[in-house]
């Protein structure tokens, strides 16, 4: 075979070589190119379904009256939150409230300010699920500005010349109240019973009261309106305040994602800001 016949078969064979592997890598590139899209295709239904539905409609919270600052605001971080909702309160005393859901009233969530009126609801199955104690509240002797009357203690609410306010029994700052002063043995007569919290110490904003026995954050919430006193036999009569998803909720699914705003850590720094005790563990 001569010089130039040896040359020729060499070319040949390289450009065979080549070609072969040319195909290789194609074939590779196409099978990379249909395992991306194979994978591309089967993780886009995945991320769907796992997409929780929007949330829209009213949701309707029967709250405690203390709470109506501090479920304001997280009444309208959760709207911000979830574009399209919307919440709306009715805030009273738990007991009222509590009767008015027995009752039939169209509700998606209760906030009670005790176990006590809760359990009106929930003896009455018209809880959906078991009620979950979210914050705490201490009872506080809220004076006019200044404190006039020099009030420092629970006894000197039981001077003959101090007009003094309380919550009536069945609420629960009335009842925990009564409970603090059986503790202490003493006996009081207020010139009046209010229905709810916030009733007892707009009797002491407007000076149609001198002292009324409220909650801590009922003070805060006053501002200068009010002078706070705090006294050492409210440890004793700290009420629990659990919320509950109601039964024949209209928007149960809202009122969930409601429940579960009040209960996580942005929730919780709203309450305590507002002068609200964290649940024991």
């Amino acid at each position: 075979m001569t010089r130039s016949a040896r040359r020729t078969r060499r070319t040949t064979r390289s450009l065979q070589v080549a070609g072969v592997g040319a195909a290789a890598l194609l074939a590779l590139s196409a099978c990379s190119s249909s395992d991306d899209a194979s994978s591309d295709s089967s993780s886009t239904p995945k991320s769907s379904a796992s997409s929780s539905p929007k949330l829209t409609g009213t949701v309707t919270v029967f709250a405690a009256a203390s709470l109506k600052e501090s479920f304001t605001s997280l009444g309208k971080e959760f709207e911000q939150a979830h574009p399209g909702t919307k919440v709306t309160f009715n805030f009273g005393g738990s007991d009222t409230l509590a009767a008015s859901i027995t009752g039939g009233a169209p509700a998606d969530v209760f906030a009670a300010a005790s176990p006590k009126t809760m359990a009106i609801v929930t003896d009455k199955k018209d809880a959906a699920a078991t009620p979950a104690t979210f914050v705490r509240n201490q009872l506080e002797i809220a004076t006019l500005p200044g404190n006039p009357d020099k009030v420092s203690s629970l006894k000197d609410l039981t001077k003959s010349d101090l007009k003094v306010v309380l919550c009536d029994k069945t609420v629960p700052c009335g009842a925990a109240a009564q409970k603090a002063l059986d503790a202490s043995h003493l006996k009081l007569t207020p010139v009046s019973y209010e229905q709810d919290v916030k009733s007892a110490l707009t009797k002491v904003e407007l000076k149609e009261a001198d002292a009324a026995v409220v909650y801590k954050t009922d003070v805060k919430a006053a501002g200068d309106k009010v002078e706070g006193v705090e006294f050492p036999e409210s440890a004793d009569a700290i009420n629990d305040y659990p919320i509950a998803l109601l039964k024949d909720a209209p928007n149960a699914e809202a009122a969930k994602a409601f429940i579960a705003l009040v209960q996580s850590p942005e929730g919780q720094k709203v309450l305590t800001a507002a002068g609200f005790l964290k649940p024991t563990a």
